[in-house]
């Protein structure tokens, strides 16, 4: 009788349920809901949408910004943030050209690539865990600092490769599916292992959630942060290195920029939370799909290129509402 008068003093409506389960839905899998309803929609609207070529266009076209993508999300979810993707691509551009065409080696060149901006980023994370320079104002100025740099050393121009094979990089294929492709989704799955699987990760997103608490719990916040920027540093060579090899040339004054935006809104869109702490990504890989698929529904309906990035933005203040409101 007790029992039986518990069960229905407490009883647990089925509809709280199914709006717990909602909810749940939603919080864990919104980007993916929404990935799949503006996949649909686009389908919709244009006939050409689905056209397999133009689906392998989406993804190329995406490689690069979702590389660079990868490792804003970590910077992020450790409470900070990097303005100075875009700089640092055009940089690392400019000194791995002049290194394949001096040398005659591609590896030398992505080795030269891969080195200027993992120190690119290891400055970064100096001056933001050893000078305590909030990331806002210390990768401003490495902003103006490399692209500054990559200016002088062009003169204001761009720079070819002189070395045959360095396009293949970018311009090969394995049946249908570009490298930049596959190096993508690679580089998504090796940065998705290290922070949701190893010790590394845990500690990037304490950091981002209570700096001061991970401090009493003998986490080296310091060093963190340090391997922080420098894995951004890396992956943006890894982006450099694929738009370097897409035209074998690099612009000084135009490649790269608004690079930090577009990263920006895809990790913003993917849930991750501008004060750290929170995020996956999972959620950032969506966020870039977005973007693409965004993108190439503008250029397909023919919508000014100078509306692109008020949509973006547009995007991004929606997206932290949305953030707000959870």
């Amino acid at each position: 009788m007790v029992n039986t008068e518990l069960k229905e003093s407490n009883p647990q409506p089925k509809s709280s349920k199914a709006s717990n389960r909602f909810s749940w839905l939603w919080t864990d899998y919104s980007v993916i809901i929404a990935f799949i309803i503006i996949f649909i929609a686009a389908s919709i609207m244009s006939p050409r949408f689905l056209d397999i070529n133009n689906q392998m266009n989406i993804l190329m076209q995406v490689s690069i910004i979702g590389i660079i993508s990868l490792g804003m999300t970590v910077v992020m979810l450790s409470g900070g943030i990097d303005l100075s993707v875009g700089s640092v691509l055009v940089l690392v551009g400019v000194i791995s050209v002049l290194a394949l065409n001096a040398s005659g080696s591609i590896f030398i060149a992505i080795l030269t690539a891969c080195i200027i901006g993992s120190f690119a980023g290891f400055l970064n994370g100096l001056m933001v865990a050893k000078g305590r320079i909030a990331s806002f104002i210390a990768t401003l100025g490495m902003m103006a600092a490399a692209r500054s740099i990559a200016l002088y050393i062009a003169n204001g121009g761009s720079i070819s490769g002189k070395v045959s094979g360095f396009t293949a990089i970018a311009n090969s294929d394995l049946w249908i599916i570009d490298y930049p492709i596959i190096i993508f989704l690679v580089m998504t799955v090796l940065v998705y292992v290290l922070m949701h699987k190893t010790r590394f990760g845990r500690y990037v997103y304490a950091i981002g959630s209570n700096e001061k608490a991970a401090t009493l719990s003998a986490i080296r916040v310091d060093r963190i942060k340090l391997a922080v920027y420098s894995l951004v540093g890396l992956l943006v060579s890894v982006a450099a290195i694929i738009e370097t090899s897409r035209l074998n040339s690099i612009s000084s004054s135009s490649s790269g920029v608004s690079y930090e935006l577009d990263a920006i809104a895809a990790v913003i869109i993917g849930g991750t939370r501008m004060t750290g702490g929170k995020g996956k990504i999972l959620g950032t890989f969506f966020g870039v799909l977005i973007l693409g698929i965004l993108n190439n529904m503008m250029n397909l309906m023919n919508v000014s290129p100078h509306l692109q990035g008020f949509v973006k933005g547009l995007i991004i203040i929606v997206a932290v509402v949305f953030q707000k409101r959870e």
